[in-house]
């Protein structure tokens, strides 16, 4: 059973704590073809690694695999919680890796969201180490208010809000991930069920 929302949607009933909607479907869908677009034009006769950031990033990068115009080898790597907290003393650990080499190849690296770098920063000084012949960063959603480490962001889809966030590939207790658009979340509301 659904239940009717403010915006109009029908939510499905477990979906507690969804407010309104920020990026719908069609924008999402609109921003990642612009994207693809970007990261065709700049590898032009170039076959490129898009590497994928698990789990968020999922959905994501392969709606951006779809759209490129150039040809595309897809991986995925996966990481630990990190972050400046006393838990985890902002500290990463690798959980999947790459399962193809990038040395001299052009690696896209694609994830959903950046807020204040930590990862992402991991990411690229891992993937540096490994020597691509270049190596860019495609973001959907970009918080550059939070950002307590400068990383490059080559490709940006949108600037987010500071709303905690779900769908298209954001969850929350692993809930939320497939809907296909991002709307803004209350945790309280979704722990009070």
């Amino acid at each position: 059973m659904a239940i009717p929302t403010a915006a109009g949607r029908r939510e499905p009933d477990w979906a507690t704590g969804l407010g309104p909607v920020v990026f719908s479907q069609d924008e999402i869908q609109r921003r990642v073809a612009e994207l693809a677009q970007a990261v065709s034009r700049d590898h032009a006769g170039q076959e490129i690694v898009l590497v994928g950031i698990l789990k968020g990033a999922v959905l994501f990068t392969v709606d951006l695999l779809r759209a490129l115009a150039v040809p595309a080898r897809l991986d995925f790597m996966a990481i630990s919680r990190f972050g400046p907290s006393p838990e985890s003393r902002g500290v990463a650990r690798l959980l999947k890796d790459l399962e193809e080499p990038i040395a001299g190849r052009h690696v896209v690296l694609a994830e959903i969201i950046v807020d204040t770098g930590f990862t992402l920063s991991y990411l690229l000084r891992m993937l540096e180490t490994r020597h691509p012949a270049s190596l860019k960063v495609c973001v959907l959603l970009d918080r550059p208010r939070r950002r307590l480490i400068d990383v490059p962001l080559d490709y940006v889809g949108f600037e987010a809000p500071e709303d905690f966030l779900a769908g298209y590939g954001l969850g929350y207790r692993e809930r939320f991930r497939q809907l296909p658009y991002i709307a803004r979340f209350d945790p309280e509301t979704a722990n009070a069920r």
